[in-house]
């Protein structure tokens, strides 16, 4: 879980929320805008493996005239591209992991399990540990409402 993105260990994080909502019974009508919502995302995550793929050409192609120049400008524009492919990708596993989380929390209210039967100093640990900022876990006014255990739950908090 270390090598985990942030994404990736709030996706983590959400799934072991659900399975206490699901134990609760914390059902909820699928949204009407689902369906729609979803579209759009595939369409972005579609979107950026066409990204991907035109970054990863150009890439190939540098790489092939820095090899038959060595020109450093060649190279250092290389190195950008390189970059950018990287980042591209960070971005569309954040995209494929937001689907999923969307997806399994379609008909799941995760609000009141993580407010009320979820203690707050448990959450505080996690984030402290696996270095997730409390910002994706809890909102201001939650932060705010939870402040005692934010102040007092550190990374090896034990319930």
């Amino acid at each position: 879980m270390e090598e985990d993105s942030v994404p990736a260990k709030i996706l983590a994080y959400n799934r072991a929320n659900r399975a206490v909502a699901i134990l609760c019974n914390h059902q909820r009508a699928a949204p009407k805008t689902f369906d729609k919502q979803m579209e759009n995302l595939q369409a972005k995550i579609k979107a950026k493996h066409e990204a991907i793929k035109k970054a990863r050409k150009e890439f190939k192609a540098m790489k092939n005239e820095y090899k038959s120049s060595r020109n450093e400008k060649v190279k250092s524009a290389l190195e950008r591209k390189k970059t950018q492919v990287e980042r591209l990708e960070e971005q569309l596993t954040k995209l494929e992991v937001s689907a999923t989380d969307k997806e399994e929390n379609k008909e799941i209210a995760l609000g009141t399990s993580k407010l009320n039967y979820l203690d707050p100093r448990i959450s505080v640990a996690w984030t402290k540990k696996w270095a997730v900022p409390i910002e994706k876990i809890y909102n201001r006014t939650q932060r705010d409402k939870f402040r005692w255990a934010i102040d007092m739950a550190g990374p090896d908090f034990v319930f």
